[in-house]
């Protein structure tokens, strides 16, 4: 059995698809069918705890993804896990040489290239624009900052990320 610390959420479950229980799913990868590559799934929510389901078929619908999942056999099926979190195991996510997840820099040092310490990454988000850093300081900072907003754009705001030492040095103004 998985814990939460080893698992990440991949999607959620959607609303019932027809009625011989298939599925909506909405797939939080950046490649919404990769969902379907990253197994077994466990639900959470809706009454699912940690439940594993395995998928029987799945096809892309419109613009979206519908699945046939295991032992799911009707609408009403469906109905006990609609809105159910997708995870699954973080050891079935491929390893990445240069890259990261963003759940790899939650809890990252945050230091601007001239040294000075501005915290801790507590969340990662996407506006549309670019991604977004929530960093926040222990407690307020010589500017008055208890947490600030940071894009994360390579080479424009973020110089380095070392994994490793589990910082990131930024190019940023701690004024801002």
């Amino acid at each position: 059995m998985s814990s939460a610390s080893d698992t990440i959420i991949v999607g959620k479950i959607g609303a019932p698809y027809g009625v011989k229980g298939w599925v909506k799913i909405n797939s939080f990868t950046q490649v919404t069918k990769d969902i379907f590559g990253y197994t077994p799934w466990r639900l959470n929510g809706n009454g699912c705890e940690n439940q594993e389901i395995q998928i029987d078929e799945w096809r892309a619908h419109g613009n979206g993804l519908v699945a046939k999942l295991v032992g799911i056999e009707s609408r009403e099926d469906v109905e006990q896990i609609k809105n159910a979190e997708i995870s699954v195991p973080t050891s079935v996510l491929p390893e990445l040489e240069e890259d990261f997840y963003w759940r790899d820099l939650i809890g990252m040092q945050v230091v601007t290239d001239k040294g000075y310490d501005l915290g801790v990454i507590k969340d990662m988000f996407e506006t549309g624009a670019n991604d977004v850093m929530l960093v926040k300081a222990k407690h307020n900072d010589a500017f008055g900052q208890k947490e600030r907003l940071l894009p994360f754009l390579h080479d424009q705001v973020v110089l380095n990320v070392d994994k490793q030492a589990r910082s990131i040095t930024v190019d940023w103004d701690p004024g801002f």
